[in-house]
């Protein structure tokens, strides 16, 4: 029998400033985008990697580039990291800290949302070339446009999230930033998800790129899916239902606005449940406090946007509960791949109205997969099915039930 060899980070033979930092955090199996990605950066070529949330993408990009910049290094930018939010920039920035803790490189986190005196001293840490420089888009521009970001002497440009910042409307300003940029560089995009538009955003940008994907559009096998068919006022009951009947320690809820998020960390608390709520609305350091707080299990549950579905390195989060259908099927994958991480087990929970069937139905096909239709707590009624603009019951027998999906379908026993 053939046997399987396991690769380990040894086998990259990274410069030793690297490999012990590895060695200090505990690295040593790489995950199969890490496996994939490192050797074709190491080897100079461009790259399109599609990985969704959790897969260790952000290891597999700045661990080539980090010990190229060992090997060779400049007292100037290198790497500008590209990324959508302020909280998946501090994440890669928490994470490149752990990296290069043996090295000399140094390394600039830059967001909106912050005070004087942080673009202050953000500012002098690009004045003085930081070597790796990550940053959301309208906060680099504003620092390219003062003159305090110098990008003449960049070798590696790595775009994280790619189609978030398209959706989110960061195209004209990517391309401003990346046209202060050398034409001759290494250039770098990592995606959840890779639609039409992305391979036209990567045809601009990259040269011959090479491209990997890796389980794509699918959930971790360890998350425990299940959805409640339920009324829009009853989701609340359900939501302090199941916190209760759970229990966990740490658990985020999603929902689909801000002013909903807001209403329900305040209905949570009314019931005694100790919630708070997050989302772009918060200042940075009052968004920074509440994540703090959940981390340190101070805090068991937080109400989020879809700000949180990517970029946030939470451990040991036990239960995810969708409160509102996601209109992206793939922001389903992203919101509960924050459950069951690593090797770790998780639940996720979907409350799907009558008006929502159709979004849900949609994820199903996206995964290939039907999930399990949970049975209601006691005295909540369970929701019938808009379709064609009618609705329908989900009784046997009903004459207008003719041509239902199966997702209000009783399964035999």
């Amino acid at each position: 029998m053939r046997k399987i060899l396991t690769l380990h980070f040894h086998d990259f033979l990274f410069e030793y400033e690297i490999q012990d930092g590895l060695d200090d955090m505990g690295f040593e199996t790489p995950t199969p985008i890490q496996e994939l990605a490192i050797p074709i950066i190491l080897d100079g070529s461009d790259l399109i990697g599609c990985a969704q949330t959790g897969t260790g993408k952000t290891a597999a990009f700045l661990l080539p580039v980090l010990n190229k910049m060992v090997w060779d290094p400049i007292a100037a930018t290198d790497t500008l990291v590209i990324v959508p939010t302020r909280e998946l920039a501090l994440q890669i920035y928490q994470a490149l800290q752990g990296f290069c803790y043996h090295t000399n490189i140094t390394s600039q986190v830059v967001y909106g949302g912050t005070d004087g005196i942080s673009f202050e001293q953000e500012k002098k840490a690009l004045l003085h070339g930081a070597n790796v420089v990550i940053g959301t888009p309208g906060r680099l521009i504003a620092h390219l446009n003062m003159g305090n970001l110098k990008l003449e002497n960049l070798r590696h440009l790595i775009l994280d999230e790619a189609d978030r910042m398209l959706d989110m409307g960061f195209v004209e300003d990517i391309l401003k930033i990346i046209n202060q940029a050398p034409k001759k560089r290494q250039t770098l995009m990592f995606s959840a998800t890779m639609p039409p538009k992305i391979r036209q955003f990567a045809a601009k940008l990259l040269h011959e790129p090479k491209e990997i994907s890796i389980a794509v559009s699918k959930p971790a096998e360890r998350v425990v899916q299940g959805v409640f068919r339920v009324h829009d006022k009853d989701k609340n009951s359900v939501a302090v239902w199941l916190l209760k009947e759970k229990n966990l320690p740490s658990v985020i809820i999603f929902t689909g606005t801000k002013s909903k998020a807001r209403q329900l960390e305040r209905d949570l608390q009314k019931a005694g449940v100790n919630a708070k709520s997050i989302s772009s609305d918060l200042e940075q350091k009052e968004r920074e406090e509440v994540l703090r707080a959940f981390r340190s299990r101070r805090l068991p549950v937080l109400v989020a946007t879809d700000v949180l579905s990517r970029g946030i390195d939470i451990e040991d989060i036990g239960m995810v509960i969708n409160y509102d259908v996601p209109g992206d099927a793939e922001d389903y994958i992203h919101r509960i791949g924050r459950t069951a991480r690593a090797e770790s087990k998780g639940e996720a929970y979907t409350f799907v109205s009558g008006e929502e069937f159709r979004k849900f139905k949609r994820i199903e096909e996206l995964m290939g997969m039907e999930v399990t239709k949970m049975a209601n707590p006691a005295g909540i009624a369970e929701a019938s099915v808009a379709v064609q603009g009618h609705l329908h019951s989900k009784k046997p027998g009903n004459p207008n039930s003719r041509g239902k999906s199966h997702f209000f379908r009783k399964k035999k026993s």
